[in-house]
């Protein structure tokens, strides 16, 4: 008997309210804020701050950090107050496990998949984090860069811990993305914007329903 499971959404780099409420009436399960000055889809602490509590408990908050040192991930957590925090630059499994065994978060950590050898190299998080993240490779920005992976590579790997599909997922490539690799969750950035940055309301509802769609055809 097939079991059912319903496909979790996040909608990353977020920065305004709209964008919040779309990606909420969608029915995204969360909501990525990405605190890191190089990519467009950088907001601050404060700003962060504002929009986790816009949003309350409609939705889950994913804060996303890039090697931020001590200091500033002690101050990210304590301000923002997120329910995960997603690492996404070379943090090392200590490292990770140490934020999650202080904070009591859920720490989700990405990885760049370009061949096998990126896989194994997720392996080392396992007992650290939550949920990996497997993503394109990173070039000039960890992430966000509408790139995409060679979905083969997660066919027949076998999951040691929770996980996401993440790198150049649209509307228009999502079934896909999920027909290949069942994950059972996908992250989408650039997919859903009109511009660097700029969040599109029926983008987000175009991503979401396409998923839905996924699941509706998978029961």
């Amino acid at each position: 008997m097939k079991i059912y499971m319903k496909t979790l959404i996040k909608i990353c780099g977020l920065s305004s309210e709209a964008a919040i409420d779309a990606s909420v009436e969608a029915g995204a399960d969360y909501m990525g804020l990405v605190h890191f000055e190089k990519s467009p889809r950088h907001v601050s602490l404060e700003r962060a701050k504002l929009l986790r509590d816009y949003a309350g408990d409609r939705i889950m908050t994913v804060l996303l950090l890039v090697n931020a040192d001590p200091k500033l991930t002690g101050t990210a957590l304590s301000d923002v107050k997120p329910d995960v925090v997603q690492f996404h630059g070379s943090e090392t499994p200590d490292w990770v496990k140490l934020v999650r065994d202080k904070s009591g978060l859920k720490i989700w950590k990405a990885v760049g998949v370009r061949d096998s050898a990126g896989l194994a190299k997720a392996s080392r998080y396992v007992g650290a984090v939550d949920r990996m993240l497997f993503d394109a490779p990173a070039k000039d920005l960890p992430g966000g860069t509408g790139t995409s992976f060679d979905w083969s590579l997660l066919a027949d790997h076998d999951h040691q811990v929770d996980w996401g599909l993440a790198g150049g997922l649209d509307p228009d490539n999502v079934r896909d993305a999920l027909n290949a690799t069942h994950a059972p969750l996908v992250d989408v950035s650039s997919g859903v914007e009109s511009a660097p940055g700029v969040k599109h309301v029926d983008r987000i509802a175009a991503f979401c329903q396409a998923v839905r769609e996924y699941d509706a055809a998978n029961r």
